[in-house]
């Protein structure tokens, strides 16, 4: 459990959670809220994982990628945040931080920081090299949050957007020197 200090006080209490697949409700619930608040942010569409894609079997699934660490983060005792961190194929020194989010509600307190940390130190632990991530070209909160971490535009494009000319930024940052 982590304590976050804001100008000397308690604030809020922080605490990180790995998940397993049997927890897949409370990946749900946030999955779900993040496709619904952000769906800017991410490739995929809150439409494909309701209705016939709401299924018990594909949430776990997800939180059964081989090689994935899936954490969410709870602040003062509900689910605020989410992230994983996935390995890359064909890249056995590269960790990819995917699905990241935090509630609105939780904004600003540290979460999306802590999230950060907690998957760095993951793919840290495995003798990963590096880790990356993709990020809307618009989405310029959550690309400052992640410069704030390290991460640097690798100039390489990502996946064509929806639009069909633009593409995500690819972005990653050094674990060797941490």
């Amino acid at each position: 459990m982590l304590l976050l200090r804001r100008y000397g006080r308690v604030c809020a209490m922080i605490e990180l959670r790995t998940l397993e697949s049997d927890d897949w409700p409370i990946w749900r619930e946030l999955r779900q809220a993040a496709l619904a608040e952000a769906p800017y942010a991410f490739g995929s569409t809150l439409a494909q994982w309701q209705g016939a894609g709401d299924r018990e079997d594909r949430w776990r699934a997800r939180l059964e990628v081989p090689g994935a660490h899936n954490v969410v983060a709870v602040v003062d005792g509900c689910p605020a945040g989410m992230a994983s961190g996935v390995p890359v194929e064909h890249a056995e020194d590269s960790v990819e931080l995917i699905s990241m989010w935090v509630s609105p509600a939780a904004r600003g307190r540290g979460v999306g920081d802590c999230l950060i940390r907690e998957v760095a130190r993951w793919a840290a632990e495995r003798g990963t090299k590096s880790l990356r991530l993709s990020v809307m070209p618009d989405n310029i909160r959550a690309a400052a949050l992640y410069e704030r971490h390290g991460f640097t535009d690798t100039g390489v494009p990502g996946d064509l957007l929806p639009d069909g000319t633009g593409r995500e930024k690819v972005m990653a940052k050094s674990l060797t020197d941490s």
